[in-house]
């Protein structure tokens, strides 16, 4: 009697982690298996390529010419009578050939792998920051709205700075002095104020304008009317040509996927029952969005983030191949390819060699972000 009891009792089926779940639905997504195989082959020479390629005396030198040696096959030997010790490669052979200067092209590839990555994550990284904090602010406080005289004296503070960071230091001091004294104005009257009357043209000014969501998303709207690639490469060509200026402006241009992420789910999760027990024990909203809503959001941003990189080192490669990406001497995919463009028909392998390396990097992010897309979704899990 006590063992049926006991068997009625006990669980119908083992309790299983959703870590432990996911795991075994990824192992039976093969495509994402190889993709994640993939990327960290693609990490570790990436890695290894940065110390093997920098310094004062690289193993693999990318800058150093040798014209006697321009043009020669993949897996072909250096002509010692023509080159120095120090000009011979390592092991004594060029593993993928070389450039129209001489240039080692398997120490090149190993300097642009550790480029797109940095461009890449970097990039990537930036984008999720400033879409989780725009779309967690459009969710959670969308209701309420901004007053004129908030959208006047930001708009005097941030033509200020503009003005100020553009050499018109002398206009922008003063915007940015007049913005601070309404802004003090303003501080100064909700305290002698509170209990008189209220003249008409403060409280016209006082009155609500737009609502935060309207407003967020509204400028979420007008970033997506530009084509990107192009809105880059006009911001690209008026900057001075820097990796730091490429990472930044990727990442500046590209949040607003993210941002549409997390304020859909910010609006669902905000009227949920535990969302709403932790404002009645006081706990403050910044512990609410970052420790209750978050790590329920963050599955889409995950998502994004692993196929954005795909997209950010696309667009690196882009902009190199236009000549507008990273300047030398570093030496990137994109400018590789560029290069060879040249000579398609006498140096195939120029060509070949880098646009297999993206098509292969950018295939396995894709792929990889594919397989969390069907793994961490409760719809799509019935697949495996």
């Amino acid at each position: 009697m006590n063992k049926i009891e006991n068997s009625l009792n006990a669980p119908l089926a083992p309790k299983v982690s959703r870590f432990t779940e996911s795991c075994r639905l990824f192992k039976n997504n093969r495509l994402s298996i190889l993709g994640l195989i993939t990327f960290i082959i693609f990490f570790f020479i990436a890695v290894t390529g940065l110390f093997l390629t920098s310094g004062n005396d690289p193993v693999f030198d990318p800058a150093r010419i040798r014209l006697h040696e321009k043009l020669r096959p993949p897996m072909s030997r250096p002509n010692p009578g023509t080159l120095k010790t120090s000009e011979i490669p390592p092991f004594g052979i060029y593993f993928m050939g070389t450039d129209e200067l001489g240039r080692d092209l398997f120490a090149r590839m190993l300097q642009g792998a550790w480029v797109s990555l940095t461009v890449g994550f970097v990039a990537v990284g930036i984008s999720v920051i400033v879409g989780i904090f725009m779309g967690g602010i459009a969710g959670y406080f969308g209701q309420k709205h901004i007053r004129f005289d908030q959208i006047i004296i930001t708009c005097i503070l941030f033509s200020g700075g503009a003005l100020f960071f553009m050499g018109a230091r002398h206009s922008g001091v003063k915007l940015l002095i007049i913005g601070h004294a309404c802004l003090f104005f303003f501080i100064i009257f909700e305290v002698v104020w509170r209990k008189k009357a209220i003249p008409g043209w403060i409280r016209i000014l006082r009155k609500n304008a737009i609502s935060i969501d309207t407003l967020i998303m509204r400028i979420v709207d007008i970033m997506l009317c530009f084509p990107g690639f192009f809105l880059i490469l006009t911001v690209i060509a008026l900057l001075p040509a820097s990796i730091y200026n490429i990472m930044i402006v990727i990442g500046l241009t590209s949040w607003m996927g993210t941002t549409r992420f997390v304020r859909a789910d910010f609006l669902s999760l905000r009227e949920q029952d535990f969302v709403t027990a932790a404002r009645a024990l006081g706990v403050s909203n910044f512990r609410i969005i970052f420790r209750h809503m978050m790590p329920n959001a963050i599955t889409p941003v995950l998502i994004s983030a692993t196929i954005g990189v795909a997209t950010a080192i696309l667009t690196e490669v882009g902009l190199s191949f236009l000549g507008f990406g990273v300047p030398p001497p570093h030496a990137t995919w994109g400018n590789i390819l560029s290069n060879g463009k040249n000579y398609i028909f006498d140096a195939p392998w120029l060509t070949f060699i880098p646009g297999t390396a993206i098509l292969t990097v950018v295939l396995s992010f894709n792929l990889f972000g594919e397989g969390l897309r069907e793994i961490l979704n409760p719809k799509l899990r019935d697949r495996y």
